[in-house]
């Protein structure tokens, strides 16, 4: 994230948790060249992208596209914006201060690609360089996918692919192939995610065993014991019925980006589907649901 003699806009936004992933993309789309999630007090999602003259146009998109989520998520709350001016900065060092190892216990280690891999380190360690894709292993969802994910080995004995719906960073695809999965389909409709996930892939030694493609979910043909899907509400009720077409008798669908009181609403649409949901994950205020068929 770095360019020289030039001056940079940060986007800071007071917004709902909920629609920090929808988001995000929306401000990659833009140009940004990274967004940072904090919650010092109150959620914040801050947004830097080259300075540019048609800030007012930029301003309308935002609005406009805010304005479009609150459709979608009635009870958020509204947004406070700030637009600021800064100087050039050593992006590329400075951007890791926001990444940090994290631990998920008791099986699993995610590290930054330029930290040192420590002298005791649990059963796996996934190195992740963060991009523009979703999925460093810091947000919630993502942390309730990789635990729920480790669930499924334990009740199989036969051989087993997965796939990965959204893939983003491919965190979750490289977690499915250190789990023992033969093959993993990972799924993005955003090329650039598919070229960051590649490289996250490469970073961990991949075997072979991970697929990537731009693929549209409806032109797949094979059936999975195990799909990951870690979206937001809206695609996940959207996409439940072909998942429940893909999703091989016996298997696993681990659906996550949703919130705590949005659980009831894809308990319904499971229902109308024949799938059901055996165990739901909580961590924060976020919600992951490990679902089997009928």
């Amino acid at each position: 994230m770095t360019r020289n003699g030039s001056e940079w806009l940060e986007i800071c936004m007071d917004t709902d948790p909920a629609v920090h992933d929808a988001l995000s993309a929306f401000l990659f789309d833009l140009g940004c060249n990274g967004v940072v999630s904090e919650d010092f007090g109150k959620p914040t999602l801050k947004a830097y992208l080259p300075f540019r003259e048609d800030l007012e146009e930029l301003k309308f998109r935002i609005y406009a596209y805010l304005s479009d989520l609150r459709e979608m998520f009635p009870g958020m709350n509204p947004s406070q914006i700030l637009f600021n001016r800064i100087p050039d900065q050593d992006w590329g060092v400075q951007w890791r201060a926001f990444f940090h190892p994290v631990e998920i216990p008791p099986h699993l280690l995610i590290l930054p690609a330029w930290e040192p891999v420590p002298e005791k380190v649990p059963t796996h360690v996934i190195h992740i360089d963060p991009g523009p894709a979703f999925g460093t292993g810091q947000h919630a969802t993502t942390k309730l996918c990789l635990k729920a994910m480790e669930k499924f080995p334990e009740q199989t004995s036969e051989s087993w692919t997965m796939l990965d719906v959204g893939t983003g960073s491919g965190i979750l695809a490289i977690y499915g192939e250190k789990l023992g999965a033969e093959q993993v389909v990972a799924i993005d409709v955003d090329p650039d995610a598919i070229e960051w996930a590649a490289q996250n892939i490469s970073l961990n030694g991949g075997s072979g065993a991970i697929k990537l493609s731009t693929a549209s979910i409806e032109t797949l043909e094979a059936t999975f014991p195990l799909i990951c899907a870690n979206l937001i509400l809206s695609e996940i009720v959207k996409l439940i019925p072909r998942f429940s077409q893909l999703l091989k008798p016996g298997g696993y669908l681990i659906v996550s980006g949703i919130l705590a009181d949005q659980v009831e609403t894809v308990n319904d649409v499971l229902e109308e589907n024949k799938l059901s949901c055996f165990e739901t994950l909580y961590l924060e205020e976020w919600a992951c649901m490990i679902v089997v068929s009928k």
